[in-house]
């Protein structure tokens, strides 16, 4: 059923009855005519359908890139849609520029959705343009042609260009960005709220980011009855309550990831990030989406489990709280009401004396689904263990909070002989199967080998890897 968008695609408003399910990338190229957006793989691994999302954020556009291929219509309401058509001056680009001068593009397929992407890096305020901030924006593109090599090396050529400090009202001034940009804000203030769904529409599935939902039922979400979280704002943002951190379920992975409270909990979240996605993937994910998704490998969830995160449920104005570890049944399997939704996640806080680390095996080192993967949180108390939470993922049906384990590691000192006892323990309460990430004899082995990586790396001074070689 068509439902009335009202958005901004470049310089121009958009009012149009849009089926809301329909990807952002179809429209794009057979509604809006604008093939500048290139269709690639459709599951968000290639880049090359990039564009630029903006969402107001008090007086200000704060840009974003995603994979249009993800990304449904509906939630472009109230939004600024940016396409590689609406960064086109009448002179290059610095990204442009820097592309031409170091022959960083061959077939020219990619190299769009690249733009896109490296643009949207230039606009973060306080954005430093070094290096590893341009790996960053490359990180959801494939380039078979060129490379990276050459891509990377127009990070001198971007902090040049700006001259200053990264962000919009910055490439305004040096006339980077089209003028158009500087009354997106107002224009975006004007537009109408979105439309609240009756009662009387029966929604056939719920869309948070997508970024799973649109590879498995992409048909089934362009034809049938949705609803779009995303206009859900009392599903967003992290608070501090009562000594937890409550954090909506909506809230995507790159916004976890760069939130104070989340950063002074999981010190090296930013690096964790880095294995589990790209940016434009990031910038889409949810929370919510990767729990109630339910795959026995979700990586944030193993996170939150090691954690021992609460889930809040909600169907209409009654809520309930399901202790996360408790929450899965069975392979898909919750403990959930077909109308509730997945409303906040709640997360214990330390008194600033827990460790936590994360680990994760895959074929390839980034942006990969893991082979097994594993999340520990601990405490110590007189050199013993006071407590502890301890996950796994690709191990079992569900996403695995390691009851037996945990149980035996607590009140044990820190040595090799708890660890390899831990190990032995972990090895009986795992179920693995063979599978296309490996079979059910080298899940075991990662097991292991993902217990003495996080003992070792929380307690260098107190035990080596070598240790655990010689005995075994």
């Amino acid at each position: 059923m068509a439902q009335r968008i009202d958005f901004i695609l470049n310089d121009r408003e958009v009012h149009e009855a849009l089926n809301p399910g329909q990807p952002v990338l179809d429209y794009l190229r057979g509604v809006a005519a604008l093939p500048g957006t290139k269709e690639g793989c459709r599951e968000g691994d290639c880049g090359a359908c990039t564009v630029l999302i903006g969402e107001l954020n008090g007086k200000q556009v704060r840009y974003r890139p995603v994979t249009s291929c993800l990304m449904p219509v509906g939630e472009l309401h109230g939004k600024h849609l940016v396409t590689i058509e609406g960064l086109n001056l009448d002179w290059l680009t610095p990204v442009q520029q820097a592309i031409v001068d170091r022959g960083a593009s061959q077939c020219g397929f990619c190299t769009p959705g690249i733009v896109v992407s490296m643009t949207g890096l230039l606009m973060q305020d306080g954005q430093e343009i070094d290096r590893p901030g341009v790996m960053r924006a490359l990180s959801g593109h494939l380039c078979r042609c060129t490379g990276y090599l050459s891509l990377k090396q127009g990070d001198e050529a971007l902090r040049e260009a700006l001259g200053g400090p990264a962000g919009i009202r910055a490439m305004l001034k040096r006339k980077l960005l089209p003028d158009y940009f500087a009354g997106i804000p107002e224009r975006l203030g004007k537009l109408p709220p979105p439309a609240i769904p009756t009662e009387a529409q029966t929604q056939v599935y719920f869309i948070a980011g997508g970024t799973d939902l649109y590879v498995q039922e992409e048909h089934r979400l362009t034809e049938g009855q949705v609803e779009i979280l995303a206009q859900r704002s009392d599903l967003k943002g992290i608070t501090r309550e009562n000594g937890r951190i409550a954090v909506g379920a909506l809230t995507t992975f790159e916004d976890f990831a760069s939130h104070p409270e989340i950063i002074s909990l999981l010190p090296n979240v930013q690096s964790y990030m880095a294995l589990i996605a790209s940016w434009q993937i990031r910038n889409r994910a949810t929370l919510g989406g990767n729990i109630i998704n339910a795959s026995p490998i979700a990586d944030l969830t193993i996170m939150l489990l090691a954690l021992e995160a609460e889930l809040v449920l909600q169907d209409g104005e009654s809520r309930r709280t399901v202790p996360l570890r408790s929450f899965y049944r069975g392979y898909k399997e919750m403990d959930r009401a077909p109308k509730e939704l997945l409303a906040q996640i709640m997360i214990p806080t330390s008194d600033g004396g827990s460790q936590f680390h994360f680990e994760k095996v895959s074929k390839r080192k980034y942006l990969d689904i893991a082979s097994v993967n594993c999340a520990l949180r601990i405490d110590l108390a007189a050199g013993e263990v006071r407590q502890v939470g301890l996950a796994m993922g690709g191990v079992a049906p569900i996403p695995l909070f390691m009851e037996q384990t945990t149980q035996y590691l607590l009140g044990r000192p820190i040595s090799t002989d708890t660890v390899q006892g831990a190990i032995d323990v972990a090895q009986d309460e795992v179920s693995p199967i063979s599978d296309i990430r490996g079979s059910a004899e080298y899940k075991r082995l990662l097991v292991r080998q993902l217990l003495i990586a996080q003992f070792t790396t929380l307690f260098p001074d107190e035990l080596s890897v070598g240790s655990f070689y010689d005995a075994y």
